[in-house]
């Protein structure tokens, strides 16, 4: 099975070693994905705006990998402050509401304390 890997072109893949996505076989695995918007490398201050880059974000990955946030059966939220998770549910609510992967929220410290989500999915491709 041949290995895709995509890049988002952030810096952070370089320093740190590692793809925005992997996509083998029937799988994409898009690693955890903050809010930043990686062509201005900013990021908005608010946690429900960056879901929203997150999941942006995710679904420019999954289109490289011939795939699409229709297609997530697996998600995980990290959150720093667990309380915020809720201004988000309307955004996911938006983008997963009829997907409903299964999905986990796990509330830990991130890398950069502008970052108030991080978002990882697993998805299936229709065709590999």
């Amino acid at each position: 099975m041949k290995r895709q890997l995509i890049s988002s072109g952030s810096p952070f893949e370089e320093h740190i070693g590692y793809s925005r996505a992997v996509a083998q076989g029937p799988f994409v695995f898009v690693s955890g994905t903050t809010g930043f918007n990686y062509e201005t490398m900013t990021i908005e201050e608010g946690v429900a705006a960056q879901a929203e880059q997150c999941l942006r974000n995710i679904d420019h990955a999954l289109s490289e990998a011939g795939s699409s946030l229709a297609d997530v059966v697996r998600v995980t939220y990290v959150l720093p402050n667990g309380e915020d998770f809720e201004a988000c549910w309307p955004v996911l609510k938006r983008y997963f509401g009829s997907i409903r992967p299964a999905a986990m929220m796990i509330s830990a410290k991130l890398l950069d304390p502008r970052m108030k989500i991080e978002i990882e999915v697993t998805a299936m491709r229709q065709s590999s």
